[in-house]
């Protein structure tokens, strides 16, 4: 008899927040998924400061309601804010954008998908603290720390020497 692995599947991409040194919007030639980014970015700064905060985008949860992948399973794509403790060792809150990404479940009704929403913000919060603890969060803040002070050193710009 196989298992399956994980029942819920998360991923997502993660931004410090305090790694942010600007909160202009991008120039007019900029994509307008860019300057959707940038204000979103800004927004959750505004609300909730930048430090223990972290912004998740890219961000997916898949709950596994059977053991074949061909049924059962229920995707949503998320993003927002995640609070951490200010030790940042542990979450204690997220405020998240979640919506209903695909399913393959017949049996699927509009209070289960609710249920499942609602469910994606405490996986999440799992998820977040099993990052916090495998030191990728940490990894996360160095690398941009890291990339911020050669930026600084080259006046502001990193790439092709400009």
């Amino acid at each position: 008899m196989s298992c399956m692995s994980n029942s819920v599947n998360i991923s997502f991409d993660c931004l410090p927040l305090r790694s942010v040194p600007r909160f202009d919007v991008p120039l007019d030639d900029a994509p307008p998924e860019a300057v959707e980014f940038a204000k979103r970015v800004r927004r959750a700064v505004t609300k909730h400061g930048q430090f223990n905060t972290y912004y998740l985008y890219d961000a997916q949860c898949v709950f596994h309601l059977t053991n074949d992948e061909k049924i059962g399973l229920v995707g949503f794509r998320f993003e927002g804010t995640l609070l951490t403790d200010s030790d940042d060792l542990k979450t204690l809150d997220c405020e998240l954008e979640i919506e209903l990404a695909g399913e393959v479940c017949d049996w699927l009704t509009a209070d289960a998908v609710v249920w499942l929403k609602e469910t994606v913000g405490h996986a999440v919060r799992v998820e977040f603290d099993r990052y916090i603890q495998a030191g990728d969060l940490k990894r996360t803040i160095e690398r941009l720390d890291k990339l911020r002070a050669e930026s600084d050193a080259q006046g502001g710009f990193l790439g092709m020497g400009l």
